[in-house]
């Protein structure tokens, strides 16, 4: 487990754990990994809603599908980042997303309850965890908001350049790279694809951006 402490110190879940007693910590909450290859789902919707994922290497994605097989990309997810903590806190009985390995990816696994339950060993650094959890998950209701925000755009157009600037307001650039390619991008923004490279060709014909692949720059209006 020592291999994965670099990630884990990044990982939101762990702030303010110190490293002597970040073992302790892992055996505590009976942490285990689990390797997954490139394609395969790490949850399913309808798995149980009990576990908290952290990427440790790779990347992955949540994902929604609608009744007709319709994907919506909702966000995606690269080591030390953390995913299942909202519908484990709720407790929801089966999650309604999947979680899918884009490459070989490996994720440590939590039971939310050993979090959240008293600690029989009165653990120094329980009340740290509870408290880096809560964070997270308001962090996380924020950043639903945003998207909201980007996908209730009315237009194709709308959309893609409200997440283009929130984008550039990240990045503290108006030069940047996204995580998506354009499919992704398209499931993300829940557009058609061959719409979304048509808007892209028109804002680069028009002077408002340039762009290359999941690269980015935004320009000033003439």
């Amino acid at each position: 487990m020592e291999k994965y402490f670099n990630v884990l110190r990044a990982c939101p879940l762990f702030y303010h754990i110190e490293d002597d007693n970040l073992m302790a910590m892992l055996r505590c909450l009976k942490a285990s990994v689990k390797t997954f290859r490139k394609k395969s789902q790490i949850l399913s919707e309808g798995d149980t809603a009990k576990y908290i994922g952290i990427v440790l290497a790779g990347t992955a994605q949540i994902e929604q599908t609608d009744y007709f097989g319709n994907r919506s990309i909702v966000a995606s997810l690269e080591p030390s980042d953390i995913f299942g903590e909202s519908f484990a806190c709720a407790g929801v009985e089966k999650i309604p997303v999947d979680i899918t390995a884009v490459e070989d990816t490996e994720v440590l696994f939590v039971d939310c309850l050993r979090i959240t339950q008293s600690c029989s060993n009165a653990c120094i650094f329980h009340r740290q965890v509870i408290y880096n959890l809560l964070k997270i998950v308001a962090t996380k209701n924020l950043l639903f908001h945003q998207r909201i925000r980007i996908t209730s755009q009315r237009t194709t157009r709308e959309k893609l350049m409200a997440y283009l600037m929130i984008q550039a307001k990240k990045a503290g650039s108006n030069c940047f790279e996204i995580s998506y390619d354009r499919q992704e991008l398209a499931d993300y923004l829940e557009v058609d694809r061959s719409g979304l490279s048509a808007e892209i060709s028109k804002l680069r014909k028009e002077g408002i951006l340039k762009s290359e692949k999941n690269k980015f720059v935004l320009l000033k209006p003439q």
